[in-house]
């Protein structure tokens, strides 16, 4: 469906993928089976609902060629998201961004 699909995950978790080179998930991702993923479109409502107020966040972009077992799936409000049933590996990320919350709310992203 998109070329690149986004992940976003704590700056730890950032540091310890380019360490180990691949990402098994947050502790979320582990528990539900698979990786949560984000089109472009989807990325700041994301970070609304699931990460809101949370500090030391960063964006992964990530290229949808050579990622194993992704899948478009509906969510409970009947949208579609992308899923990876597997690891993301660190050649798979194209993009780094650091991401922060401004005190009128809303979203910037930076490279790292």
């Amino acid at each position: 469906m998109s070329k690149f699909i986004f992940k976003i995950c704590s700056l730890l978790e950032w540091e310890n993928l380019k360490k180990k080179k691949i990402f098994c998930g947050t502790k979320k991702d582990l528990m539900d089976g698979y990786i949560h993923l984000s089109k472009k479109s989807q990325v700041e409502n994301t970070l609304k609902t699931h990460f809101f107020k949370k500090s030391k966040l960063v964006l992964l972009k990530l290229d949808t060629v050579g990622l194993k077992k992704l899948k478009w799936e509906k969510s409970e409000e009947g949208l579609v998201f992308p899923h990876l049933y597997s690891n993301i590996k660190l050649k798979n990320i194209k993009s780094v961004y650091k991401i922060e919350l401004s005190k009128n709310g809303f979203y910037h992203f930076y490279d790292l």
